[in-house]
């Protein structure tokens, strides 16, 4: 499948759609570490003793935005360079967050990976699709009323992959999984390299 590219208009056309979001602790694998600020999460590789509430992913290490839309569109960004393996997305409220997870449309998940230096769309079967180079910042657009789910290499300006037809009956939440590294994945805009680099001992 060939990516296609992207121009500035482009670009900008959906990044006006942009959302303020913040990662919801409640919702975080005990696995995980979030920033004070909750715009950024590592995995810190112990596993935390956190209050055990229904809205957290017990097994697997995902985290999703306090955050959710059920209409119009939404855009945000993430940064990915240096990580060599994430998974990044939208999920719909309703999720199964026990146990083990297939993160597929029909469980309510429309994500893609990144890992062994080529993205992953997460569907059933799954899709394989080439990276011309690293990716730096990963951009995710969703019209809800359209049915859309869109990624892009936003550096690259190169368009990843679009899931058209989704049937979204309720409200939508970003996903990310950082991936068992211990670095910091998410970064939201403005943020400066104290805070990027910030670990907790």
């Amino acid at each position: 499948m060939e990516m296609k590219k992207l121009h500035d208009v482009e670009l900008k056309r959906l990044q006006q759609y942009e959302v303020d979001v913040t990662l919801d602790p409640d919702t975080a694998n005990p696995q995980l570490v979030l920033s004070d600020d909750k715009k950024q999460v590592n995995d810190g590789e112990e596993w935390m003793d956190l209050p055990d509430n229904p809205e957290r992913f017990t097994l697997y290490p995902y985290v999703l935005t306090e955050q959710s839309f059920s209409s119009g569109r939404f855009y945000f960004e993430v940064q990915a360079e240096g990580k060599p393996k994430w998974e990044i997305g939208v999920a719909r409220m309703s999720i199964n967050r026990t146990g083990r997870i297939t993160a597929t449309p029909e469980n309510g998940y429309w994500t893609i990976s990144f890992k062994n230096n080529e993205f992953i769309v997460n569907s059933d079967p799954v899709v394989h699709l080439p990276v011309r180079a690293e990716p730096r910042k990963v951009g995710v657009f969703v019209d809800y009323d359209e049915g859309l789910v869109s990624f892009y290499e936003v550096e690259a300006r190169v368009h990843i992959y679009s899931a058209t037809g989704c049937t979204f009956t309720e409200p939508l939440h970003a996903i990310l999984k950082p991936g068992l590294n211990n670095r910091v994945i998410w970064s939201g805009s403005g943020d400066d390299e104290e805070k990027r680099r910030k670990r907790v001992e």
